[in-house]
């Protein structure tokens, strides 16, 4: 029986899931090694960054489960594995934190024209320049899972009101004033100031944010974007932007990755971006192994596994999103 991970771990995280996995051969496979070896894998776990041979992983038939590294399973979730019966689980919430962190850092920038200053500061130029109020304002997420939730339970204390939409409408957390189903992203998209999408890339949501959509946005709202960049259909944000529509954007994702050197959204003053570090932690492998022995532990002993997701849907239940 063998685990084969890809994913930065150091020795003595191998150490810590061979010891929570003592009958099974553990193998860092690497980006480097990850489609040589993945039909080897009774176990995947980690995030293949380069193209992998699922047919051929498949046809070895002998991958039972994928824990993967990320919250994001587009790098797994392939049809033959939709459609066969191995188990998929994410780790969706295990960077909750971060991407909250992130999202804060964009928003308040826009907010507060910290763009602006900074581009003064490298002139020397020490001037007042206009700022707007996070205060008082409409938030709406777009995505409910464990990224929303601590963005909501973080964002709460700045006296502000939010509405949510999801897939699981139900059992709203504290923090949230109105959850709705995710059928109605175009009714909350009509009442907020500020729209905030942490939901997952599946074939429902790939390009969800098009011309039309923005249409949908109140004039003057802002626009940040945490979950996928191929939830947004860019040409469509720019658009917006250029129109005057949205008086600003962040995004710590992009539809193309890096952003391409011509792309329109560099060199904007109500345009913050930064390049996919919402989940980006000192932590982050510590914090992944933690949760992956546990995950082990339930696997063996033949309980349920933190962050199982439905393999049509693409994302965990909220019952069973690991929190630590």
């Amino acid at each position: 029986m063998r685990i084969v991970l890809c994913y930065p771990v150091e020795p003595h995280h191998i150490a810590q899931i061979q010891a929570a996995a003592p009958d099974f051969e553990v193998v860092d496979a690497g980006q480097e090694r990850i489609d040589e070896l993945l039909p080897t894998a009774d176990i995947f776990i980690g995030h293949a960054k380069v193209p992998v041979d699922w047919d051929r992983v498949l046809k070895a038939n002998r991958l039972r489960w994928i824990q993967s590294s990320a919250a994001g399973l587009d790098h797994c979730l392939v049809p033959g594995v939709i459609d066969s019966d191995i188990v998929v689980s994410s780790a969706s919430g295990l960077f909750a934190p971060q991407v909250a962190e992130q999202t804060m850092t964009l928003l308040l920038d826009l907010i507060r024209s910290q763009g602006r200053f900074n581009r003064a500061n490298s002139r020397h130029e020490f001037i007042r320049l206009p700022t707007d109020d996070l205060r008082q304002k409409k938030v709406g997420i777009v995505g409910l899972g464990g990224n929303g939730r601590r963005i909501a339970k973080v964002l709460k204390p700045f006296d502000v009101s939010i509405v949510a939409t999801d897939y699981f409408s139900f059992d709203p957390p504290p923090e949230v004033d109105r959850l709705l189903p995710a059928d109605a992203v175009d009714e909350m998209l009509a009442e907020v100031d500020i729209a905030i999408l942490a939901l997952p890339l599946n074939a429902q949501t790939r390009g969800m944010f098009d011309a039309d959509r923005f249409a949908k946005m109140r004039p003057g709202s802002y626009f940040i974007n945490v979950a996928r960049g191929q939830v947004v259909v860019e040409s469509a944000l720019v658009d917006a932007l250029d129109s005057g529509h949205l008086r600003g954007a962040g995004v710590d994702v992009t539809e193309v990755e890096p952003l391409p050197d011509e792309s329109p959204l560099w060199d904007r003053e109500n345009v913050v971006i930064t390049p996919h570090v919402g989940a980006q932690s000192r932590w982050r492998v510590d914090d992944t192994t933690v949760m992956v022995c546990e995950n082990l532990r339930r696997f063996q002993a033949g309980e349920s596994i933190y962050n199982t997701v439905d393999k049509q849907l693409g994302f965990p239940s909220p019952e069973v999103v690991w929190h630590g």
